[in-house]
């Protein structure tokens, strides 16, 4: 059990029913899984890069990341429906918790100028989604081997009802974001 992991258990599920009230105990939010999604536009020219974004996702998450493909074709990006495009990884149980850790208490203090994720990324499920500009802040990344800068995105999924629940389980986990 991750150390997040038993966090959660010992102490947010019991704020978490102070603060809303929840008579039953499966009405407590909990994380449910972690998207990371990486896209790679260069990814039509050079087929070498997706898998380089890959092996980098790889090392982020800690599991083998799925390739995207193209669902259909645009000419005027010179793109082919099926053509790679990114690249994908979906982190459950252990590994959730694992990557929540590294994030919060290792990456985004990594981040230059960070004042904390923008609060308006809630979709109204829930559902907490932001974007981080730069893999290499990561401590897994080595900077030598780094050939280029790519974006990731990143979507907290929870099954809590309202985003006022799910703030309130993401501010327990320290997630930084603004309001």
């Amino acid at each position: 059990m991750t150390n997040f992991e038993t966090l959660y258990n010992d102490v947010i599920k019991k704020s978490l029913v102070e603060k809303f009230g929840y008579k039953n105990p499966h009405e407590i939010p909990h994380l449910t899984k972690i998207v990371l999604n990486m896209g790679v536009g260069d990814g039509v020219v050079d087929k070498k890069k997706v898998t380089t974004a890959m092996e980098e996702l790889a090392l982020i998450s800690g599991q083998q990341p799925v390739m995207t493909k193209a669902r259909k074709s645009i000419a005027t990006f010179k793109l082919r429906e099926g053509m790679p495009i990114g690249c994908k990884v979906t982190l459950r149980s252990d590994r959730m918790y694992e990557f929540l850790e590294r994030l919060v208490n290792m990456a985004l203090p990594r981040i230059r100028d960070f004042h904390g994720i923008t609060g308006k990324n809630f979709d109204g499920k829930g559902n907490f989604a932001f974007g981080i500009k730069e893999q290499i802040i990561f401590p897994e990344i080595n900077y030598e081997k780094v050939d280029e800068i790519r974006g990731l995105d990143i979507v907290i999924c929870t099954t809590a009802k309202t985003d006022e629940e799910a703030k309130y389980l993401l501010t327990s986990f320290n997630v930084p974001y603004k309001k």
